[in-house]
């Protein structure tokens, strides 16, 4: 019995065709996926035509599988393991965690919004 595909499988194809968005590989469970332009590698993809050639053999990880139209996005960016920029040094919150005021600021402002809401509303209703 054939084992089916999942998300996160490693699997092996050959490049069937390379196009400007991305390259299309034949699985070699008779499937055929696409490899996305972003998940060919880190960074930019200068020149895909000169570093994907058709009857390649690549191995690629299962990003995806449309369960609708069985189309299955693949990854050879996944498996890169190697550590890609700078380590990042610290966090940078974009909330003031150390004042502990949770939605204290919404709070403040929510009676306002409302009121503006229900005034926008009744005004739209005396036009009518």
């Amino acid at each position: 019995m054939e084992e089916v595909m999942k998300i996160g499988d490693k699997v092996s194809g050959t490049i069937s065709g390379v196009q400007p968005y991305g390259v299309f590989v034949n699985l070699n469970n008779g499937e055929q996926g696409l490899i996305h332009i972003s998940e060919l590698k880190h960074g930019f993809v200068s020149n895909i035509d000169s570093n994907y050639m058709v009857g390649d053999k690549v191995n690629v990880v299962v990003m995806g599988i449309d369960e609708y139209n069985g189309k299955i996005s693949l990854s050879i960016r996944a498996l890169d393991k190697r550590k890609i920029g700078r380590p990042i040094l610290h966090k940078h919150f974009w909330t003031n965690y150390k004042n502990k005021i949770g939605y204290k600021t919404i709070q403040r402002q929510k009676d306002g919004w409302i009121n503006e809401a229900m005034t926008a509303i009744s005004k739209e209703k005396q036009k009518k």
